[in-house]
């Protein structure tokens, strides 16, 4: 390997996740005695994946909702609200009586992920066990630095705590208020382990300088969701067969066999969830769809503003975001998700639905949509009208996390459009404006060019603004680096195998 390659082999390891062995072997041993005191055993990506391979009994008598390191055997699709394995993802399929198109759209449940009710514990675990059992992160001495939007800096404190090290969550102080009460109750000390940087969702470069300045103390260790590829790699494996495996438990419950994934949509965030749809692309030819804010149209038409779909970040392109390998980009109003997230919540609102004949099953499962879930399935059904999809043709996606996460951005809502108070009336006013005839105008079909632009777009955050590579960063452009990085799961479920195993010989 000539010295050029190296140095960009050690950018992908050091600034990207992408470690292929042990890094330091004296960080490793540390992390090694701290796992054996604390009796931490991890699971490898494949058990993430792939749960029931595991017995049950691993979990012992773990509270799910407790800092408890048996918990991290919880880190997957298969849970009910109780924290209890189940066969088969908790999901729902919404029908045309709540959607208005033939398609049916199936809905895995984030908020069934313990702890904190959204499926961004894999993110924080696909980052954080790789970086340990290469020995690149020292739990004895690192802060472990989580900046997002809100749930991702959650599920890193969470996994911090049950990786026996201390988790710093930066986040924007626009973010729902239930965010920040949970955070005072799991960090060690809020005070220093909570940071509120200026803005809502759309300010992810200010999050990007706090990190930045927080890098300058070496005791510091930036876990960067934007960058890192065990964010990507982690819903590659888990999430993509988590959605592959609940639709065709659906297929066979309805006979439906005729049935194909035609879409997956996902709004974009860091760009982690998205690659279960590069996943499904592969196995069923299913075509993918970021989605965005209507208000910061940063995909398509390269656009800034300011939104409220919490769980998204704008104005900049993710570097783990394959935009090369995507097919659709739709931008959905805050507006909409604000309303019908109160829509869904309030008894008038359910009221008025069942009216209309939308299934008790469907609106049972309505408040565990928060508002980026709600995104997803309008953007579900604006591509379903844009691409002519019928009832054979299936639509899957992720409901990120549930209403439990927002009772202050409604009560907040309600008085600021329905006057404190969701009657009959305005259930069918927010039903015709945002469910009766879903726009199709902000749903674009992107050609080679659109992609392109996209993708040039990310040049001004990663090189020019946080130094990457040119060359990594061009990479990325074809699909053969992609494809390369298939194959660091397996790497990393032997690393984490022969971590276990000196933990245990101990």
């Amino acid at each position: 390997m000539s010295a050029h390659e190296n140095d960009l082999h050690d950018a992908l390891r050091n600034q990207f996740g992408l470690a292929d062995g042990v890094v330091d072997a004296e960080v490793l041993a540390k992390s090694v005695v701290r796992c054996r005191e604390r009796g931490i055993v991890l699971p490898t990506f494949e058990q993430v994946a792939r749960p029931h391979a595991v017995p049950v009994g691993r979990m012992g008598d773990a509270d799910p909702q407790g800092p408890d390191p048996r918990n991290l055997w919880r880190v997957h699709w298969y849970n009910d609200l109780a924290g209890n394995r189940v066969d088969v993802p908790e999901h729902v399929v919404l029908t045309r009586e709540l959607t208005g198109v033939n398609s049916p759209i199936l809905v895995l449940l984030g908020n069934r992920f313990p702890m904190i009710t959204s499926h961004k514990l894999l993110a924080a675990f696909g980052c954080l066990a790789p970086r340990l059992v290469s020995g690149q992160f020292d739990p004895t001495r690192h802060r472990a630095i989580w900046p997002s939007t809100g749930n991702y800096a959650r599920g890193g404190v969470a996994v911090s705590r049950l990786m026996a090290c201390r988790g710093v969550a930066i986040l924007p102080t626009g973010m729902s208020q239930e965010r920040f009460d949970w955070l005072d109750r799991w960090c060690e000390d809020p005070a220093q382990d909570v940071i509120r940087t200026v803005g809502t969702e759309s300010n992810v470069k200010e999050i990007y300088d706090e990190c930045n300045r927080l890098a300058k103390d070496p005791g510091n260790f930036i876990f960067n969701q934007f960058a890192e590829f065990g964010n990507h790699l982690v819903h590659y494996q888990a999430t993509g067969p988590a959605l592959e495996h609940a639709f065709e438990a659906w297929q066979a419950a309805t006979g439906r066999e005729d049935t194909r994934i035609a879409l997956m949509t996902s709004a974009t965030g860091s760009a982690g969830t998205i690659a279960a749809g590069e996943y499904l692309k592969e196995r069923h030819g299913t075509k993918v769809l970021a989605a965005e804010a209507l208000e910061c149209p940063t995909l398509l038409e390269n656009g800034f503003g300011e939104h409220n779909i919490q769980g998204i970040g704008d104005k900049h392109v993710p570097l783990i975001h394959n935009i090369m390998n995507h097919d659709l980009v739709a931008a959905i109003s805050d507006r909409a998700t604000d309303h019908l997230e109160v829509m869904f919540n309030e008894p008038e609102g359910l009221a008025h639905l069942a009216s209309r004949g939308v299934p008790e099953h469907i609106l049972a499962a309505l408040p565990a949509f928060g508002f980026s879930s709600i995104c997803n399935v309008l953007a579900a059904i604006s591509a379903a009208k844009v691409l002519g999809l019928g009832e054979d043709d299936v639509i899957v996606t992720v409901a990120t996390d549930g209403s439990e996460l927002y009772p202050s951005e409604r009560a907040k809502i309600l008085q600021r459009d329905f006057g404190g108070e969701f009657t009959r009336i305005h259930a069918a006013e927010v039903w015709g404006e945002h469910l009766a005839d879903v726009p199709t105008d902000h749903t674009l079909e992107m050609t080679q060019r659109d992609r392109n632009r996209i993708f040039n777009l990310g040049y001004y955050t990663w090189v020019e603004q946080q130094g990457t590579p040119f060359e990594l960063f061009e990479r990325r452009r074809g699909q053969e680096f992609w494809r390369e990085l298939r194959s660091y799961p397996s790497l990393w479920d032997e690393m984490i195998t022969e971590f276990n195993a000196r933990v245990a010989a101990g």
